[in-house]
């Protein structure tokens, strides 16, 4: 039923697509008139019974109808696009599996869509810019769905310094204030009040939408040069091969304390230990750079690698004993979340609860 829904809306907005095509002068076939009817019914007669996405949708439609696929195509330009793959998806110079690799997307990475032909989609992602097959890419709601599952909204402060409130009113308690410049993540966002509930330090707090710049983010691919930049210092780096040994030096130790001091500083040591396994498990994944280096700065996932707390950690040396000792726990092998390679401060979704996260 609930697929029944999806597809039904998706079809009314193509026939309201598609009639704004015609009304473009665009020559179609005796006909045509009969399947907008039944488009704007909602009735997916020109549908093949395994479509999966909205561009397949789309391609089902126009083969139909007989209308220039090109040209609804460009239509989809500037929207969402996902990667739908376990481990890493080549992203190439032109629409052709010969043609020369100019970046890789990751699992959860997502991009904006520039051009489709046959078959395959020309995205931008992070640095990249290029093609990849259709086959492995999700557009519409199921890039959506997946997108709001990994991705994160964060808040820009773009006043001169902002309070943050204990509740959502002018009125109500400070918590303390963030400057010009300061990234948080946005819990939630009520648009008839005007207020954001964020994370600040642990805790909920609110600021006015007034003085904030919300952006949605999505982890962004690599280009071939930025891996081999990224592969040649990882080379440097003392790696064991075996699952659940991972050796390295000091400083990395403390990097990855300072990010689980940022993240999880106020949560017990279960917690703390959670986050630095996400970490390591992203890590030995495929689908993730192989590095801690790499996973902690990844782009659109740890905020206060964005907003530089995790560099001023670091660089105080102040880093709680508990998070030294998480860390070092993590880097051994220890994992009280299993392979799990998510957290987000704890929303209601379906996850592990430890404290104040829940990991997925």
């Amino acid at each position: 039923m609930a697929r029944s829904r999806r597809l039904s809306a998706v079809i009314l907005g193509l026939a309201l697509m598609i009639t704004l095509i015609l009304q473009t002068d665009m020559t179609v076939q005796a006909g045509t008139n009969n399947y907008l009817d039944e488009l704007r019914g909602g009735v997916a007669a020109v549908l093949d019974p395994g479509t999966q996405n909205v561009a397949e949708i789309v391609n089902a439609t126009a083969r139909e109808l007989n209308l220039d696929l090109d040209a609804i195509q460009e239509d989809f330009s500037g929207t969402l696009v996902m990667a739908n793959v376990k481990d890493a998806l080549n992203v190439r110079s032109d629409a052709d599996k010969e043609s020369s690799k100019v970046g890789k997307l990751y699992k959860d990475c997502g991009g904006t869509v520039l051009e489709r032909r046959d078959g395959w989609t020309k995205l931008q992602s992070g640095n990249i810019i290029g093609w990849a097959s259709d086959d492995y890419l999700l557009f519409g709601e199921e890039a959506l769905a997946l997108a709001n599952d990994v991705g994160k909204m964060i808040a820009t402060i773009n006043t001169e310094s902002l309070r943050v409130r204990m509740e959502p009113g002018m009125d109500a308690g400070v918590y303390g204030l963030l400057p010009k410049g300061e990234i948080v993540e946005v819990l939630s966002q009520d648009e008839e009040t005007g207020w954001v509930c964020i994370d600040y330090d642990g805790e909920d707090g609110y600021v006015s939408s007034d003085y904030v710049v919300l952006d949605f983010l999505i982890d962004a691919g690599e280009t071939m040069e930025e891996i081999k930049i990224r592969e040649e210092a990882e080379r440097e780096a003392k790696r064991h091969v075996n699952y659940g040994a991972y050796t390295t030096d000091a400083d990395t130790t403390l990097l990855l304390a300072a990010l689980i001091q940022c993240e999880a500083g106020s949560e017990s040591y279960e917690g703390q230990v959670a986050v630095g396994a996400v970490v390591m498990n992203r890590v030995r994944s495929a689908a993730y750079p192989n590095s801690i280096h790499g996973v902690i700065y990844a782009s659109g996932q740890f905020t206060p690698a964005m907003n530089g707390k995790v560099n001023a950690v670091y660089e105080s040396g102040r880093i709680k004993d508990s998070c030294v000792k998480a860390a070092e726990e993590a880097l051994s092998g220890v994992s009280n979340v299993g392979d799990l390679t998510h957290f987000r401060r704890n929303n209601g979704r379906e996850g592990l609860v430890i404290g104040n996260h829940v990991f997925y």
